[in-house]
């Protein structure tokens, strides 16, 4: 017993003896000195003097890397721009104004050494995203990409947040499906792999054709029916032959539906409330990530987003809106015309018209959106209920309606498109305790691009997938 006792004062001995391993974020935020700390990550600058040696490392917990000084005899060849590295030593004051804490090492250990000449990513230089954008198995160390890349992981996390503090429940919705939500034919049709094509043949693998999906939306409908209020954030696809600057074949989406709601106000006021929320939960809580973008990417950015946040926004009728593109100065490349849709051109010119903030467009034809939106049963212009965000620089970021919750009108509609069939268990909905509902899907990516102030559609995800590009 003694002995067994003994061995675990040892034990606890060796414990207290070992290094307190920080994450470089904790390191740089201590309030004191700390005797013996372990820090790991990548070198991104080695400075040699004399009598010192300087080296910054980071570890993408910030965007701001740790100052190492050291003896310059724990230099070696290996320690390049680059490496990956272990320190261990004291985390004492720095003496500069320009940083809080340093690391005085005692040991230096490269884990895995970096060749400098043959990595991608340079020294001190600032990369255009575009060239960072042929190295996706890389492009994460560049400083740019990290500060987006935790931007996106707050932004997600202040959605969730936004959703169950107001009572939603999180649903995950298949990503394999049957249905074309958007009724857009724009679809990822699922084959089975070339060992499995023989006994295939003669049938599909679920029995009847299965896509990537498009939107939740349809899914969501069936848990509104359970729960009320529920959302949903995850990948959607979306087979559309385009390298543009805004397209995406995979992206993520933000959906929400909301049941014993008969306004569209109702769906107005929470996809605002949402954007603000979330947009003010990144801004406080990544202001020096953020910073990088609005000085280096989109300068005044930052100002125009905190004017935005004060500001209600502005409601218009499609009628309206297709009234103040006919009377512009500018030449549209598409003519406006009252029943056609409306392209980006228009989009952004109504924000700018609007004051240059986000501004619904309500009140849709009918003819132009999908067979679950709300007839608004008016004339002789035929509307549905149906609602778009638009914001600057970027055009449409949110899409919502009013479902169509009047068997009778659905089952009509349907009908007519010849769809009665497939989508049954819809009609069945609104057989079995229906109640007036509707709901938005919101474009993760589109909604930062337009905060952060990125031109391109590629820059704020991870693995960016369009028109023939699957890279890694």
């Amino acid at each position: 017993m003694l002995w067994a006792r003994a061995g675990c004062w040892r034990g606890l001995r060796r414990c207290a003896s070992l290094p307190r391993v920080l994450r470089v974020r904790e390191a740089l935020r201590a309030s004191e000195p700390v005797e013996q700390v372990k820090v790991q990550g990548w070198v991104r600058s080695v400075r040699s003097q004399k009598e010192v040696l300087f080296l910054h490392i980071n570890d993408g917990s910030s965007l701001e890397s740790l100052q190492i000084v050291a003896d310059p005899s724990l230099e070696n060849r290996d320690l390049t721009f680059g490496s990956a590295v272990e320190v261990q030593g004291k985390l004492v004051k720095s003496p500069h104004k320009m940083q809080n804490m340093e690391l005085k090492a005692e040991t230096i250990r490269v884990v895995g050494p970096c060749d400098a000449l043959l990595f991608p990513l340079k020294i001190k230089e600032r990369h255009p995203l575009e060239y960072v954008r042929q190295f996706p198995h890389l492009r994460c160390r560049n400083n740019t990409l990290g500060s987006l890349l935790r931007i996106r992981s707050e932004a997600t996390a202040s959605i969730h947040s936004f959703f169950q503090d107001n009572g939603y429940v999180h649903i995950h919705t298949p990503i394999i499906t049957s249905n074309d939500c958007e009724g857009a034919g724009e679809l990822f049709q699922i084959g089975v792999s070339n060992e499995a094509k023989e006994s295939a043949e003669k049938t599909h693998f679920f029995n009847v054709p299965a896509f990537l999906t498009v939107s939740g939306q349809l899914h969501l409908e069936v848990m509104a029916g359970a729960f009320t209020h529920v959302f949903t954030f995850g990948p959607t696809f979306r087979a559309e032959n385009s390298q543009s600057r805004r397209h995406l074949a995979e992206f993520y989406m933000v959906e929400a539906e909301l049941s014993f709601t008969e306004s569209l106000q109702d769906i107005m006021q929470v996809m605002e409330d949402l954007f603000k929320t979330v947009t003010s939960t990144v801004l406080s809580k990544c202001p020096h990530d953020v910073e990088l973008f609005h000085k280096y990417i989109a300068p005044g950015q930052k100002g125009r987003l905190e004017q935005m946040l004060k500001k209600r926004f502005v409601i218009i009728s499609y009628s309206e809106a297709v009234e103040i593109l006919k009377q512009a100065s500018q030449a549209f490349t598409f003519k406006p015309e009252w029943g056609c849709d409306l392209q980006t051109e228009h989009e952004k010119y109504l924000v700018k018209h609007c004051g240059e903030v986000p501004v619904f467009v309500i009140n849709y034809p009918y003819d132009l959106k999908p067979f679950y939106m709300r007839d608004n049963e008016d004339g002789p212009q035929h509307t549905v209920a149906a609602v778009d965000l638009l914001v600057p620089g970027v055009g449409e970021l949110c899409g919502g309606s009013l479902r169509e919750e009047r068997l009778s009108f659905l089952e009509s509609r349907l009908q007519r498109l010849g769809l009665a069939d497939t989508y049954q268990w819809y009609l069945d909905l609104r057989k079995f305790g229906s109640v007036p509902h509707g709901g938005f899907g919101m474009g993760f990516e589109r909604y930062l691009q337009y905060i952060l102030g990125v031109d391109n559609i590629k820059d704020v995800i991870p693995f960016p997938r369009f028109s023939h590009s699957c890279l890694l």
